[in-house]
């Protein structure tokens, strides 16, 4: 049996198990958000709330990612109006971030595509060739004090106001949808005051760390997979070039299943609530590489693609580094 047609089997989509996730979420999210506005007097109280309101957030846009897929509900339009209601919580336009995410689909492993993914990755040759100022913006661009809480914040909050491809998407679609977040900000401060645009605030940025950590370790590891055409292979991009996190059952459900990245790239029909199913029921038949959480944190050290090698690196020292420029010179 092949992998597609064993994975085949967990492609049924349910709509009691997506509205089940879907308002479940909801009330979650809503919930802990006024939960922690009502803790505002203790700060000690108020963390650990807002933490759990991040997860809820973070898994509004897996399902907004799934909407994207067509994969939460059984028809499509029940997935529209799903993905298009929930991307204001999300702050993620709905329509723009499909089609981009699809791109990333496409692309995957493909190293003259990069720019589809979330986070870019220089080759080890680029970066001993480039330039100083670039060498030292890609290492602050990397580093995860910066990357995480700075990265995730800008690419929220800021970013996603008008996101990659917007001309080509649709301007109307992003300044529709920007209009319904500053409405959303508005209720907020009508009712809570500056306190809660602070916590909100404080939300976006604890979610926009948790995503950023997931996002990088979908895809960056060291055993990873990049290629490019004609040798690119979809099947390896898929499975070698994306990770599966086994970080524990909680993490899982508080990320939706996301965490089964290679699964969902080379099947992005399952729906988030069969990921974990389908995965932990093919280690039984196939060899599935797994990441836990000692090489999770080990990960965030490798910087660059070694096409030579066939890995993700860290940065190479100063004099390795500068003989490599030199001997690269005509």
């Amino acid at each position: 049996m092949t992998i597609r047609e064993f994975t085949r089997k967990y492609c049924q989509r349910s709509n009691k198990m997506a509205l089940l996730s879907y308002f479940g979420n909801l009330i979650v999210y809503f919930f802990t958000f006024w939960l922690a506005l009502q803790a505002i007097a203790y700060w000690w109280l108020v963390i650990p709330i807002v933490i759990v309101n991040s997860f809820a957030a973070v898994r509004l846009y897996v399902l907004q990612h799934d909407c994207g897929h067509a994969s939460l509900f059984e028809t499509k339009r029940l997935n529209d109006m799903a993905g298009y209601a929930v991307s204001i919580f999300t702050l993620t336009p709905y329509y723009a971030m499909q089609c981009n995410h699809n791109a990333h689909h496409t692309h995957i492993g493909n190293l003259d595509e990069r720019d589809s993914g979330e986070i870019y990755t220089m080759t080890l040759r680029e970066y001993q060739t480039a330039p100083l100022w670039k060498r030292a913006f890609y290492r602050l661009y990397r580093n995860p004090l910066l990357m995480l809480p700075i990265g995730g914040f800008f690419a929220f909050a800021i970013r996603n106001r008008w996101p990659k491809n917007t001309l080509k998407i649709g301007v109307w679609g992003v300044l529709v949808h920007n209009l319904a977040v500053m409405i959303w900000l508005g209720i907020i401060y009508a009712i809570f005051g500056w306190a809660g645009l602070i916590v909100y605030a404080g939300t976006v940025l604890c979610s926009g760390i948790i995503g950023v950590f997931m996002v990088y370790l979908q895809h960056n590891f060291e055993d990873t997979y990049w290629d490019r055409k004609p040798d690119l292979r979809f099947e390896a991009a898929a499975l070698k070039g994306a990770s599966t996190l086994d970080l524990g059952w909680w993490f899982d459900i508080a990320t939706a299943n996301i965490s089964y990245h290679d699964i969902h790239h080379y099947n992005a029909r399952i729906p988030s609530y069969n990921l974990r199913r389908c995965h932990h029921d093919m280690r039984e038949v196939f060899d599935m590489q797994v990441i836990r959480w000692p090489q999770a944190i080990r990960n965030f050290s490798l910087k660059l693609w070694d096409e030579d090698q066939k890995r993700l690196v860290r940065f190479p020292g100063p004099k390795q580094s500068i003989s490599t420029s030199v001997s690269a010179k005509p």
